[in-house]
């Protein structure tokens, strides 16, 4: 069986332009002491930390068991790009609607999300080799966490890069589409390239909107709890992309 076809040009990055709907910076300041939004803000990225880590035991146990290759043995191509079209359509519908669902249920959401993503990404333990993927998997934990500090602490306004990031990331996604249907090879790494970029300005961007939103929301318990998970789940994102984009730039195939 061939492993590249069902998922060489599979990204989770489709997910995210719709996660940015709701920008939820509208609302006036409120007073918030500065140690209460760092404990709110450490709370988002513990949300983030264990989507991470339902994502990398489905994707080891998939593999490891053999699922991911029973299903694409019985679903085929079609049944593949279901599940990444549901994938999507599930981000979307939790990005747009995090903020008016309860907690509990937009956490279980992201969960499920986080456990899907992990089938998906189980392929790449039959391209890379083990030792790629754990150093792929450590260069982007150090960037990620770089690229938050700066994020948390520049005093540059990083929002207004929020427009141009975005429609970057559209390009990127149209780019990869006209790829794909055409059949054209070659410019991969330059594409991995280009979306390490975007996701690193991404992840600045996020980690400075998610202190804004909790210096605005910070005395609303039940918006901050919804937050929580709206910024879990677009810093998750980040880091995805950023994991994928390192890991095809570097990484040695099996």
């Amino acid at each position: 069986m061939t492993y590249n076809d069902p998922f060489r040009n599979y990204s989770p990055q489709t997910a995210k332009t719709g996660v940015y709907q709701q920008t939820l910076l509208t609302e006036q300041p409120v007073h918030v002491s500065e140690r209460s939004v760092q404990h709110s803000v450490a709370a988002a990225y513990g949300e983030m930390a264990i989507g991470l880590v339902v994502t990398a035991v489905v994707a080891w146990l998939s593999a490891s068991s053999g699922l991911v290759l029973s299903f694409l043995s019985s679903a085929g191509q079609f049944g593949w790009y279901a599940v990444l079209i549901g994938q999507v359509v599930l981000a979307i519908a939790l990005g747009a609607k995090a903020m008016s669902m309860p907690p509990a249920l937009a956490r279980v959401l992201f969960y499920v999300y986080a456990a899907t993503m992990g089938f998906t990404l189980s392929t790449i333990f039959f391209i890379y080799d083990i030792g790629s993927i754990g150093i792929a998997f450590a260069l982007t934990a150090g960037f990620f966490l770089c690229l938050t500090m700066i994020g948390l602490t520049t005093q540059r306004n990083m929002l207004k890069a929020g427009p141009v990031l975005l429609t970057a990331l559209v390009v990127l996604l149209i780019s990869e589409f006209a790829m794909m249907l055409f059949n054209v090879s070659g410019a991969t790494m330059i594409l991995s390239a280009i979306s390490l970029i975007i996701f690193a300005g991404l992840t600045v961007y996020d980690a400075q909107r998610t202190k804004v939103l909790y210096q605005r929301y910070g005395t609303n318990e039940g918006m901050i709890r919804r937050i929580s998970i709206l910024v879990a789940l677009n810093l998750y994102l980040d880091f995805i992309n950023m994991f994928m984009s390192v890991l095809q730039l570097f990484g040695s195939r099996d």
